[in-house]
């Protein structure tokens, strides 16, 4: 008799011994990015590893994920869907193709919140997610042109480096430049408006990749020597610091006398050690690590069916040399 119960008692604990990991699994709170390969989004996703490290009794867990290549828009989608289809609790989207990835949700209306952060989606597709995490994205076109104008008020030519022709955030920073720029709203290329014209084969298209952003801007740099400035709306030539070097160092002469303007968009310190040196005038940063650590808290608060206001904005810092010693803000 002794015998029997102590099978069925240790048949009982073996089995709840099996069952305990699985209890003890986390929820997952996924944030997808437009590339593993961006410096940018790398910050970002120390964000997700700080919430984690800062709350290791949550239930929930950060994942940050997203394709190797963020030339991989199609890769991105099948993340996500394929996140959908495990059900995992919430997920945070920075949609390199927003058109595509807007397309998908409809398809498959997930159970789970979905939120966009650091690039939103189109605004008609808004309702396939709750909220908005990130930058101001037009604010910081706004930005960007109100330095090139106090640089340089009598206007010229200008070129501006874009990242992916889909990209909601990249063409809300462009809008927000050439509104201010001109002074006129809706202004889809400029003509001559606020002294400003755009050249020939400008704007430039990244698709996000570091050495196609420097060839870019090489190629300009020769082909139109008298260009007044030229502005990378994000980061993307500066996240490749040595052929960065490389490419102005042609122009470094009209760099430091100003007949040539750079403006760029984010702050990482090989971006702040460029604008020391003299390789840009001004740089637009953006707040990453804090886009990251926020994300999982929003996403739980979603969960539970808090109220969470749209858009959330992270701030932007203007850096300068001359302030760079409390630049960007911490």
């Amino acid at each position: 008799m002794k015998k029997s119960v102590l099978m069925v008692v240790g048949a009982a604990l073996a089995a709840l011994l099996a069952v305990a990991p699985a209890m003890a699994q986390k929820k997952t709170l996924a944030v997808v990015v437009k590339g593993l390969d961006n410096p940018f989004f790398t910050v970002l996703g120390d964000g997700c590893a700080l919430w984690n490290k800062e709350n290791p009794s949550s239930e929930y867990t950060c994942l940050y994920t997203g394709p190797a290549s963020s030339a991989d828009e199609a890769g991105e989608i099948q993340i996500v869907e394929d996140l959908i289809n495990k059900g995992v609790a919430g997920i945070a989207i920075s949609p390199s193709n927003a058109p595509a990835m807007a397309t998908m949700l409809k398809a498959k209306n997930p159970k789970m919140p979905i939120m966009t952060i650091d690039a939103d989606l189109a605004a008609a597709d808004r309702a396939q997610r709750k909220t908005y995490l990130g930058t101001n994205n037009y604010d910081m076109g706004v930005l960007m042109a109100k330095h090139l104008k106090q640089l340089n008020a009598k206007g010229g030519t200008v070129c501006m480096q874009l990242g992916n022709v889909a990209a909601d955030n990249i063409n809300a920073r462009a809008a927000g430049f050439r509104d201010t720029i001109s002074g006129k709203k809706g202004i889809d290329r400029l003509k001559g408006e606020g002294g400003w014209t755009e050249i020939a084969g400008c704007p430039l298209f990244t698709n996000d990749q570091i050495d196609l952003a420097n060839q870019q801007m090489s190629d300009v740099f020769t082909k139109n020597p008298k260009l007044n400035a030229f502005i990378l709306v994000g980061g993307w030539a500066q996240f490749g610091p040595q052929a960065y070097a490389q490419v102005t160092d042609q122009v470094m002469p009209k760099l430091k006398s100003k007949e040539l303007i750079i403006v760029a968009g984010d702050t990482l310190p090989p971006q702040l050690d460029a604008l020391k040196a003299g390789r840009s005038h001004v740089q637009i940063g953006q707040r990453p690590f804090e886009m990251g650590r926020r994300a999982p808290a929003v996403l739980i608060d979603l969960i539970s069916g808090k109220k969470v206001e749209d858009p959330l904005f992270t701030g932007l810092d203007e850096c300068v040399p001359g302030n760079l010693d409390k630049c960007p803000a911490k």
